[in-house]
């Protein structure tokens, strides 16, 4: 039973009844609940600013733990790097030279990735500049992987057609010159014999009666035949594939047509002194990619190591070419 208050009057000398008006009593409820839950917050807000809840301890534990996995993982990515780098690089000066074929420049292999920001959803987490970074590595190891498979594939293609590139490659002289007395002017500057001044002679000269046989020094196809070929007269130009082709120039005759097989050591024409001559000779050039090459590089299945410095001997020596 709630407790009746009285309140003395002064003026009748006498106590009355105090009577609280319900309006008064929520009011005072109001204030005493409002000041209660004010309380309650900032007793909460206190202790879960200092004292952390079984909950928050297991995430911010699992937090650290992926942020180390992160670091972990950065390293390791490091690791697989110089890893790819040392494939990248045995590729290019090893199973690419042994096949004859140009190195996948450092442009393809480390392009970037262009357009928006890919990474933009991660920028809002904690440690996102590690796992950003961690991310945007993975991406790059992830295509220069792609490009070495890539690569591979290619050279296996190249070691299944190892032996039709070692047929079509240009590996002989294109005369009978055992004797290296046909040899004649070589590769670089010579004085030109009519317009007596000095250019650079792309190719190589081979000095022998008209008439005498000119060989295709691989296998290919005859991809021109020119009759009025200006200062190279007649000659012959063959397609051996593998970006290999091989000139033969101031023929006196032709032994082929366009557009037909030929193997290695076919006879193909004959030596003349058609064009801009001064003499009997056959004037050769191998081109590789499709620039001219020096020819004195690829008589490996004709001459053994002394010939071959004799070779390029005699055609250095000569300072003056026949065309």
């Amino acid at each position: 039973m709630a407790r009746v208050k009285y309140r003395f009057n002064a003026h009748t000398l006498s106590y009355d009844k105090i009577v609280i008006s319900f309006k008064t009593k929520l009011k005072r409820f109001l204030a005493l609940f409002s000041t209660t839950l004010v309380s309650s917050v900032l007793i909460a807000v206190g202790i879960l600013q200092f004292y952390e809840s079984p909950r928050m301890r297991s995430l911010h534990k699992e937090n650290e733990r992926l942020l180390t996995q992160y670091e972990l993982l950065y390293k390791d990515l490091a690791t697989v790097e110089k890893v790819l780098d040392e494939i990248e690089l045995r590729d290019n000066n090893l199973y690419r030279v042994v096949f004859e074929s140009d190195p996948i420049p450092s442009t393809i292999r480390r392009a970037g990735f262009g357009g928006v920001n890919k990474y933009s959803q991660l920028e809002s987490f904690d440690n996102s500049e590690l796992v950003i970074k961690t991310a945007a590595k993975l991406d790059i190891l992830s295509k220069q992987a792609y490009i070495q498979a890539k690569s591979y594939d290619e050279v296996l293609d190249m070691a299944l057609n190892k032996e039709k590139l070692v047929t079509s490659m240009p590996a002989i002289m294109p005369i009978s010159n055992k004797s290296l007395k046909s040899t004649a002017s070589g590769w670089g500057y010579r004085f030109h014999p009519i317009y007596k001044i000095k250019q650079f002679h792309y190719g190589m000269d081979f000095t022998a009666p008209i008439g005498t046989k000119v060989y295709a020094t691989g296998d290919g196809v005859v991809k021109d035949v020119q009759s009025i070929g200006g200062g190279y007269g007649r000659w012959i130009m063959i397609d051996h594939g593998f970006d290999y082709k091989t000139m033969y120039a101031h023929l006196s005759g032709f032994n082929v047509k366009v557009g037909e097989l030929v193997k290695r050591g076919q006879v193909i024409g004959y030596v003349g002194n058609s064009g801009t001559s001064t003499g009997p000779h056959l004037h050769y050039e191998v081109h590789k990619n499709g620039e001219p090459v020096n020819p004195q590089y690829y008589y490996f299945k004709d001459l053994n190591a002394q010939e071959y410095e004799k070779m390029v001997s005699i055609s250095s020596n000569i300072g003056q070419t026949f065309d």
